[in-house]
């Protein structure tokens, strides 16, 4: 009864939560003697397997990878799209803050390229709409890759082979501003992982995740957790307060400016520390977590988000229930 109580309060109360109208979400967790079954779901709350292939165009998507790994994009050559986004680790870096360029230092937590095409916005904050709004951002930024759209254009110009490829793939324009920004975004587009242990058990392999993972995916059902973290990359398709029961700023101390989140972008009070819900996808490889990259390991994160978005202080067995599901949700990169 004080679990029915706890999430719905927190569902009026921030505002941000999907309202959680099946009945299972709202009931205690069994005991984890009994026998454990996984509950049909509205389709509003529920996780979709990832699709297995991406649609881009793979001459295009060739061309971004080169620009995604190609220095001269910033002002000194020193530094590119994959400094901070290594495909090899999860798509991060595995930085509290990121180093940009002359090893600068960031003000919030990278996250991960992988399957960010399933974001619906970008940015911790949501000020980017697309993925090619998203690379103005560190392109711009004086402390990431200090450059402009003039001097990428100049010095991608002086290269023969980008003369070519933009040449044939965009013979109306060739290299722009936008065809590089489209060249790039579709690149990441095709960054997706597909078949994890979990996609593969919702695609019917009902034994492509052992009894501990489904309690932990039962736990993560019961808890509300699947709220705000469903979709195809669980999460990434809303908004929500960090702190919402705790006030999760004031217990770390040191507040910056980065910690005001959403409230950067629309000025609105009800917006401060608000930020985009990340995707659990690779949730594993990707740390540390949450916006200020504080956090080092996932079953903190459980911890903590519990706390600070339920209210509640969830037993250590629990934890590692949750923690052992969470980790079935890494994928394999398509590429």
């Amino acid at each position: 009864m004080l679990l029915r109580t706890t999430v719905i309060f927190l569902c009026l109360f921030s505002g941000y939560f999907i309202f959680l109208q099946s009945n299972a979400l709202l009931n205690p967790p069994p005991s984890h003697s009994a026998k454990q079954n996984i509950y049909t779901l509205n389709n509003n709350h529920r996780i979709t397997a990832i699709p297995d292939t991406h649609s881009q165009n793979e001459e295009v998507v060739a061309l971004g990878k080169l620009l995604f790994f190609d220095t001269r994009l910033s002002k000194n050559n020193s530094v590119s799209c994959a400094s901070c986004h290594n495909l090899h680790n999860g798509g991060v870096d595995g930085l509290e803050v990121s180093s940009g360029i002359f090893n600068q230092t960031g003000t919030i937590n990278s996250p991960t390229v992988l399957n960010s095409s399933l974001n619906f916005k970008q940015f911790w904050d949501g000020r980017a709409n697309t993925l090619e709004d998203q690379i103005d951002g560190p392109i711009n930024s004086p402390i990431e890759m200090n450059s402009s759209w003039p001097q990428v254009i100049t010095k991608l110009n002086s290269h023969p082979r980008y003369l070519e490829k933009f040449a044939a793939l965009y013979p109306l324009s060739g290299i722009t501003k936008n065809t590089i920004k489209n060249a790039i975004a579709s690149y990441e587009r095709s960054l997706l992982t597909p078949n994890s242990r979990f996609d593969l058990f919702l695609k019917g392999q009902k034994d492509a995740i052992n009894a501990t993972e489904k309690q932990g995916y039962q736990l993560f059902i019961n808890y509300g957790c699947i709220a705000c973290h469903q979709g195809v990359n669980a999460g990434g398709n809303m908004f929500s307060k960090i702190g919402i029961m705790h006030d999760y700023i004031a217990d770390r101390g040191n507040p910056t400016k980065a910690d005001l989140g959403r409230y950067q972008v629309t000025q609105k009070e009800t917006d401060k520390n608000v930020f985009k819900v990340p995707g659990l996808r690779n949730i594993e490889i990707t740390g540390p977590y949450f916006h200020d990259g504080k956090v080092k390991t996932l079953e903190s994160a459980v911890e903590k988000m519990a706390y600070y978005q339920l209210g509640i202080e969830l037993p250590d067995n629990e934890v590692k229930l949750i923690v052992s599901f969470l980790k079935t949700l890494t994928g394999k990169l398509t590429q």
